[in-house]
C-alpha cells in the first residue's frame, strides 16, 4: 500500500486529543493532509459502539464481550475508512488501534493475548501501524487530569490498578516493537510533549524520505 498509518496510543488523560492536533499540524506543514480517525468510532458504526462501550449506566460487561465490541468497531473502521484510504496513498491518523485492545483488555482484563492476536489478524485485514506514538505518563497523574476533563466514562471507573496493568501492557508492547514505537514522556507540560512529538514525527519523516 502507498499509503501510511500512524497511530497513537496511552492511558487516560495522556493527551491523545492535543497530540493528534500536533501530528496533524507538522503533516500538514509538509503537504500531507492525513484522514483523522478514532477507536472505538470513527464510522456510524463505530460510534454507536462506542456510546454503548463506555456508558457509565451500563452493570457489570463481560470482558469477552467488551473485547469483541472494540473489534467489531475496529473491523468496520478498517473496512469503511483506514483501507480505502491506505489504497489510495492517503495518510492516516488514529487515536488508538490494535495496540489500546492488547493493553486495556488483555493486559487488563485478562484476556489471552493470542485471542487478541487472533481477532487483530482477522478484523484489521493484516493492516498494521507504521508508527506508533505512545504516551505514557503514571497512571495517577492521567486519572487526575482525566478527571478535570469530565465525568469518567464506564472504563475511567476502573481502579488504579487496573491503569496501572493497562500502562504496563503498553510499555511492554512498545518494548518489543521498538522500530515502530515511539515512546513519548506525557507527564511534562504540552510544549515539552509537543517537542517530543514534533522529533519523533521528523525523524519517522526523514525514514521516508520525505524531510
Amino acid at each position: 500500500m502507498k499509503g501510511c498509518l500512524i497511530t497513537l496510543e496511552g492511558g487516560e488523560g495522556a493527551g491523545k486529543s492535543s497530540a493528534l492536533s500536533v501530528l496533524r499540524d507538522g503533516l500538514n506543514a509538509r503537504g500531507i493532509s492525513p484522514i483523522l480517525t478514532r477507536e472505538p468510532g470513527g464510522t456510524r458504526m463505530g460510534e454507536a459502539i462506542r456510546s454503548l462501550v463506555l456508558d457509565r449506566e451500563l452493570g457489570p460487561v463481560a470482558a469477552e464481550c467488551e473485547l469483541l465490541l472494540m473489534f467489531a468497531a475496529r473491523a468496520q473502521l478498517v473496512q469503511e475508512v483506514i483501507l480505502p484510504a491506505l489504497e489510495r496513498g492517503e495518510w492516516v491518523l488514529s487515536d488508538r488501534f490494535t495496540d489500546a485492545s492488547f493493553a486495556y483488555q488483555g493486559a487488563g482484563r485478562g484476556q489471552p493475548l493470542e485471542r487478541i492476536a487472533a481477532l487483530e489478524a482477522w478484523a484489521t485485514q493484516g493492516i498494521r501501524p507504521d508508527l506508533t506514538l505512545l504516551l505514557d505518563l503514571p497512571s495517577a497523574a492521567g486519572l487526575a487530569r482525566a478527571g478535570l476533563r469530565s465525568e469518567p466514562d464506564r472504563i475511567e471507573r476502573e481502579d488504579l490498578g487496573f491503569f496501572d496493568r493497562v500502562r504496563a501492557g503498553y510499555r511492554a508492547r512498545a518494548a518489543a516493537e521498538p522500530a515502530r514505537f515511539r515512546v513519548i514522556d506525557a507527564a511534562g507540560d504540552i510544549e515539552s510533549v509537543s517537542r517530543q512529538l514534533r522529533a519523533a514525527l521528523a525523524a519517522f519523516l526523514s525514514q521516508r524520505g520525505l524531510d
